[in-house]
């Protein structure tokens, strides 16, 4: 550990591109350092020093290696809270927090490699996709139907600026490009979607700034 902040990720991880979000909404200049998922180097002894569970992200930070996407993210909140990802009163917190936790405890759980990979070798191939699908796809809705609240005025999830909510919602709807899942019918996640791709932080987090293929 040194006093460069490096966060430890792979490119296509939901979980990690939050904290990249998070990251550039704040303004916190890091190194990155990947993770090969694919290539199981999250098993790997060096990696496991520095998160037991074997997963991404990892984020190395004032003397600190925090792990768990979300609570990087309220870590980064309570140590640079410029600017917020938590709105200031303490109901849309709730609300904010809320909407966070539909897709990392929800969604993201069971459709990450872990869990796809066994699907795969229980019930094969095409019983995969269509977990992944029905599983993003019940979700999105879910969320579209908590996006209706009186906050939901502004551009993002909650108000004119993006915050945790955004961080989440964001990497999910890539995983759901990636799968086929159509969002168009949403109009509260598709308006949200394109407040966010037009903002540099996400825009500099995004995957595609990072796949070691192009």
């Amino acid at each position: 550990m040194g006093n460069r902040i490096v966060l430890h990720d792979y490119w296509r991880s939901s979980a990690s591109y939050r904290v990249r979000i998070a990251l550039a909404l704040k303004g916190v200049a890091h190194d990155r350092v990947s993770v090969d998922l694919v290539a199981g180097a999250q098993r790997g002894a060096a990696h496991l020093t520095l998160n037991p569970q074997g997963l991404v992200p990892a984020l190395d930070i004032d003397g600190l290696v925090l792990t768990q996407s979300l609570a990087i993210l309220e870590y980064l909140e309570e140590t640079r809270p410029e600017p917020p990802l938590l709105p200031a009163e303490p109901a849309a917190r709730a609300h904010v927090r809320a909407l966070s936790l539909a897709v990392a405890c929800e969604i993201h759980p069971i459709s990450n490699l872990a869990i796809l990979s066994r699907v795969e070798q229980l019930a094969g191939a095409e019983a995969r996709t269509t977990w992944n699908r029905d599983n993003i796809a019940t979700g999105l809705t879910a969320i579209e139907a908590m996006l209706d609240h009186p906050g939901f005025s502004g551009r993002f999830c909650l108000g004119d600026a993006p915050g945790m909510a955004d961080c989440t919602l964001m990497p999910q709807l890539y995983n759901a490009s990636r799968w086929g899942v159509d969002v168009g019918h949403l109009p509260r996640i598709s308006a949200v979607a394109v407040a966010c791709r037009n903002h540099p932080a996400f825009a500099a987090a995004h995957p595609d700034n990072f796949d070691p293929l192009r």
